[in-house]
C-alpha cells in the first residue's frame, strides 16, 4: 500500500452520496488508462469514506445500493476508474513530465524520417515539441493523444509511421532468453518451433526500433540469429 502521506483523494458521486478513497496518484492515473493493478498497492486505506478528511466511513447500505458489493477493493477500483482523482500541483507536475518522455520515446521509436528511412533521435522529437507548443495531458494516457499530437508535428518535422514485417531463426540454444526480447519487441505473426529446437517466427515491429531490435538479437545470439524483411 501507498503511504497516506503520499496518497491522493479519489472521489465518486452517485445517487446523491460522496465516496472517496485514498490512491498512490500514479497507479490511479494507470489504472484510469487501462492497465489492470492490484488494488492493494493502489490504496493507503483499505476503507471507503464517504469524506476521508474527516475520517466518515460511507455507510454499507449505500455502498451496496450503488456499487452492489461491500468488497472493499472492487469499490475503490470503480471509484478510481470512473470518479476524479485530486493530485497536488507537484505531482501533476511529475505526471506531466512522465507523460511527455512518454509520448516523446512513441514517436522516436514508432516514426522514421522518410528522407533517410531512419528513426528521429528523442532530442529532435522533444525540440519539435516546444517548438509546436504542444502541451500533454497528464490524465491520458500517451498512445490517446498521440494521433492528435503528430497531426500538430506533421507541418514542422517529416514523418513516417512504419510498420516491418521480419522473418527470424533463433538457435535452439538462445531461443530463452532471444525468445522474450522478440515478444517485448514485436508483435507475433506465425511461429514454429523446429525439429531441431530452433524458433522461427513472422514479426511485425515499428520501423523506428528495427535497428535496436536486430542489435538486441545479434547480442543475445553472438549473431547466429538469422533476420530477414519480408
Amino acid at each position: 500500500m501507498v503511504r497516506l502521506e503520499d496518497a491522493v483523494i479519489a472521489r465518486l458521486s452517485s445517487q446523491g452520496t460522496v465516496f472517496e478513497v485514498l490512491a498512490d496518484p500514479e497507479l490511479a492515473l494507470a489504472l484510469r488508462n487501462g492497465e489492470e493493478i492490484d488494488m492493494h498497492r493502489v490504496l493507503a486505506s483499505d476503507k471507503i469514506f464517504k469524506d476521508s478528511k474527516k475520517g466518515e466511513a460511507a455507510s454499507e447500505e449505500m455502498m451496496k445500493k450503488v456499487f452492489g458489493t461491500l468488497d472493499v477493493f472492487k469499490i475503490a477500483e470503480q471509484i478510481v476508474r470512473k470518479g476524479e482523482v485530486q493530485v497536488t500541483t507537484e505531482q501533476r507536475r511529475e505526471m506531466r513530465e512522465q507523460r511527455w518522455r512518454q509520448v516523446v520515446t512513441l514517436i522516436s521509436k514508432r516514426a522514421i524520417n522518410p528522407k533517410t528511412g531512419l528513426p528521429h533521435p528523442p532530442a529532435r522529437i522533444e525540440s519539435v515539441l516546444a517548438e509546436a507548443n504542444v502541451h500533454v495531458n497528464e490524465f491520458k494516457s500517451a498512445e490517446e493523444q498521440l494521433p492528435g499530437i503528430i497531426k500538430t508535428l506533421l507541418p514542422i518535422i517529416p514523418l513516417k509511421f512504419e510498420i516491418r514485417r521480419i522473418a527470424i531463426k533463433i538457435p535452439a540454444s538462445y531461443t530463452g532468453k532471444a525468445h522474450r526480447v522478440v515478444r517485448d519487441f514485436a508483435t507475433v505473426k506465425q511461429e514454429q518451433w523446429l525439429n531441431d529446437g530452433s524458433w522461427t517466427a513472422v514479426v511485425e515491429i515499428p520501423a523506428g526500433i528495427q535497428g535496436e531490435f536486430f542489435d538486441k538479437l545479434n547480442n543475445l545470439t553472438r549473431g547466429e540469429v538469422e533476420t530477414k524483411v519480408l
